[in-house]
């Protein structure tokens, strides 16, 4: 890893990018009512550091490092892609969205610290954290 300096937050994730939910069947979508590691298969830790965002697991290769130049937005919304339905009814099972300019992830979707049961996550605060660390 070549992250600098004492991470500034951590958790656990369970992602998957644009693509990879675009290509889901109707039968994974509905398995993740029951279980959203059906439709998120990457998982590991997010780590933010001082001048990087590291989610690691991310590949076989290994993890993903993001730079703030890397991360062009950051938002919380359900999408055509991940719903209120899979999501849950709640505003706290929204997915945190990454925007990047990374070739292989260019639009990144998180459960950060997610609750299977209540359908809950840490996406908000992650999302405050990311857009005051992204102005520097």
């Amino acid at each position: 890893m070549n992250e600098t300096g004492t991470p500034l937050a951590e958790a656990d994730y369970v992602g998957a990018t644009a693509h990879e939910l675009s290509q889901k069947r109707a039968a994974a979508k509905f398995a993740a009512g029951i279980d959203q590691r059906t439709l998120f298969q990457r998982r590991g830790r997010i780590i933010l550091h001082p001048d990087l965002l590291v989610l690691t697991g991310w590949s076989g290769k290994g993890e993903l490092t993001l730079t703030r130049a890397d991360i062009t937005a950051a938002e919380t919304r359900f999408t055509h892609l991940y719903g209120r339905f899979l999501g849950g009814l709640l505003n706290a099972g929204r997915p945190l969205i990454l925007h990047t300019t990374h070739a292989s992830a260019d639009e990144v979707y998180l459960l950060i610290n997610h609750r299977g049961f209540l359908e809950t996550t840490d996406d908000r605060a992650w999302h405050k954290r990311i857009e005051q660390w992204r102005r520097g």
